[in-house]
């Protein structure tokens, strides 16, 4: 896909400079859009196939009409666009006044605002939606409650809810899960692969996610080429990894890979950040850190205007602990973003701990007990 050049309508371009890849398979139009009215270069590659949605149209038929064979007590919706794509179906079907009955006569729970913009519009209000739009935050929700007996059908969000669905079921409760669409790669592998070989070769500033699913596909094709660990180092130190929002933002962080997301989930915001957080990696991040000034940028690291020079398992300890400076790192969260090869024990981290503070000076890294480990940032 060619995307034409956006003209400069306002006259700055903060991103003038900087190559950003995209990894969305929807909206990618608009998201190319902005980021090129900024001033940036854009690479593109879809993780994800570029119809979104797979839907078997009579299985989703046949959940329907079980659905509506007798009443739902809680109704959970994870997606706008898996609700659109029901709703939408189902009026082929003549069933559309009879679903949104039936959905708006149950306790009704959204994910996020999305989906409760696909209710909405169909009338129907949610009792219940988390602030978080974490799934997670969903069943949260529903723990602890007395579910015996209570049928609970849940709009799948694209990939298996069938935990979900047990985690419920030992409450009790009747669960039926219903597959609106499934999420699928890419038909064509080759754009995603060398967006993997851009990232790991750190010839990029910046990567942009949408959904947790592309982060998976995309961590899967970087598995693939075997060039994960480079990947995971690059984006610890050059490649900044920007998602829209916390669900995507998640899914790299069984990886130990940092993350920046927006206050509200939305392309623009995710935008908008990158132009005040590109310009102020490139300049370096400069601490002041048990009362040494501590300026890194990417793998070079100067305590006081002296450069240090750190192995790498030191250096990834020290990366993942200026995230979010002075707030504590448990050592699991250290152990998983350490190089491949080390030892995979939190003795590891330890002794990538110890030879961090030879080099800086003991008072720079802080045990928090049974807790982790943080920088001594402004002490």
């Amino acid at each position: 896909m060619t995307v034409a050049p956006v003209p400069d309508e306002g006259g700055t371009r903060p991103l003038e400079g900087y190559r950003i890849g995209v990894t969305a398979a929807r909206k990618v139009e608009e998201q190319i859009a902005l980021l090129e009215r900024r001033g940036a270069r854009v690479e593109w590659a879809p993780s994800l196939s570029q119809d979104p949605n797979q839907v078997d149209d009579s299985e989703l038929r046949a959940a329907t009409e079980r659905l509506l064979a007798e009443p739902v007590d809680i109704f959970v919706a994870t997606t706008g666009i898996g609700m659109k794509t029901w709703f939408e179906a189902s009026e082929g079907w003549g069933l559309h006044d009879a679903l949104v009955e039936a959905i708006g006569a149950a306790e009704v729970l959204a994910r996020g605002p999305k989906s409760v913009g696909a209710l909405r519009r169909r009338g129907i209000r949610e009792l219940w939606s988390p602030g978080s739009e974490c799934f997670e935050d969903v069943l949260a929700h529903l723990r602890g409650r007395d579910l015996v007996g209570r049928r609970i059908v849940v709009q799948e969000h694209g990939q298996s809810l069938s935990m979900v669905a047990h985690a419920l079921q030992r409450q009790g409760a009747r669960v039926e899960v219903v597959t609106v669409y499934r999420v699928q790669g890419a038909e064509d592998p080759e754009p995603m692969f060398r967006m993997v070989d851009l990232v790991a070769d750190r010839e990029l500033d910046a990567l942009t996610f949408t959904s947790a699913p592309a982060v998976a596909a995309f961590m899967e094709a970087a598995g693939v080429t075997g060039r994960r660990d480079e990947v995971i180092a690059a984006c610890q130190a050059d490649v900044i990894a920007a998602c829209v929002g916390p669900v995507t933002a998640a899914a790299f962080e069984m990886w130990g890979v940092p993350s920046i997301t927006p206050e509200r989930s939305r392309l623009a915001a995710m935008v908008k950040l990158l132009e005040t957080e590109l310009p102020s990696r490139r300049d370096g991040l400069s601490l002041e850190v048990a009362g040494h000034t501590l300026l890194l940028h990417g793998d070079l690291v100067l305590l006081d205007g002296v450069e240090v020079r750190l192995s790498p398992a030191p250096l990834a300890v020290l990366h993942a602990l200026v995230v979010n400076p002075g707030h504590v790192v448990s050592r699991s969260e250290l152990l998983a973003g350490l190089p491949s090869g080390t030892a995979g024990s939190e003795h590891a981290v330890e002794m990538a701990v110890a030879r961090l503070r030879a080099a800086l000076g003991t008072r720079v890294v802080q045990t928090v007990v049974k807790r982790g480990y943080r920088l001594a940032v402004g002490s």
